[in-house]
């Protein structure tokens, strides 16, 4: 495995059957999303996220993505599926996700919506509670549930975020164009649902494997562009 492939986690959120999850086995997803928020198409039942979090576990990290839950509620879902991540894609303020870690012993990946640059300032506060953070489109106004919902923000927002700042990057990526959001936002992982799906809530296997494909190649292109800064610097202290 090469360091952007142990580095740079390609999640593929949202699957619902065995064989797309499979799917995003064998195209080398390194986490796979199970959404547990039931206004989204994507939403699974508790008997069957556990079967396929069964066909995951060892092969891919488990992210059970909540939306608001309780702590209490976030206990019975972890001992339920075992995840080895919780999502927490609502309101979550710094303290309930605290509590909600605190509740199941899981690290969590906090999603925040992104619209301009004066969003990014709602990161900071979550520094010391969230294990990751996840920039994704802010939904529209008139959404029933949060995400993206398929549509990219402007990635250019991103580049005055510390450079040693690590953020998974989502919100309307899709094999055409995940290549070039790695090239412009720099994140440490991405992920995906409704651009590798031929319907909402409706995973595509061939748009899995093209995604992480893209996404692979980019994520080693990246790695190459700074292990190439890296000699320059020291080539010039030299």
């Amino acid at each position: 495995m090469t360091r952007a492939e142990a580095s740079f986690p390609i999640k593929i959120c949202g699957l619902s059957t065995p064989e797309t999850l499979e799917a995003a086995l064998a195209a080398g997803a390194d986490m796979i999303g199970l959404v547990f928020h039931p206004k989204s198409p994507r939403f699974v039942m508790p008997d069957l996220a556990s079967r396929l979090a069964a066909q995951a576990r060892g092969k891919a990290e488990i992210v059970a993505l909540t939306v608001d839950i309780e702590p209490a509620k976030a206990a019975e879902l972890a001992q339920l599926l075992q995840p080895d991540w919780l999502q927490l894609h609502g309101s979550e303020t710094p303290d309930a996700v605290r509590a909600i870690k605190a509740a199941t012993g899981l690290p969590a990946l906090k999603a925040l919506g992104i619209a301009t640059a004066a969003d990014l300032q709602r990161i900071e506060p979550y520094a010391g509670s969230a294990d990751m953070i996840l920039l994704d489109a802010k939904p529209p106004k008139d959404a029933a549930y949060p995400g993206g919902h398929g549509r990219p923000f402007d990635w250019a927002l991103l580049a005055g975020l510390d450079p040693a700042f690590g953020f998974m990057l989502s919100g309307g990526l899709d094999p055409s164009n995940v290549a070039e959001a790695i090239r412009i936002a720099r994140p440490a992982g991405v992920d995906v649902s409704s651009g590798v799906e031929s319907a909402p809530g409706v995973k595509d296997v061939d748009r899995i494997a093209e995604f992480v494909k893209a996404a692979r190649a980019a994520a080693q292109a990246l790695n190459d562009d700074a292990l190439n800064d890296d000699m320059l610097k020291k080539a010039g202290k030299a």
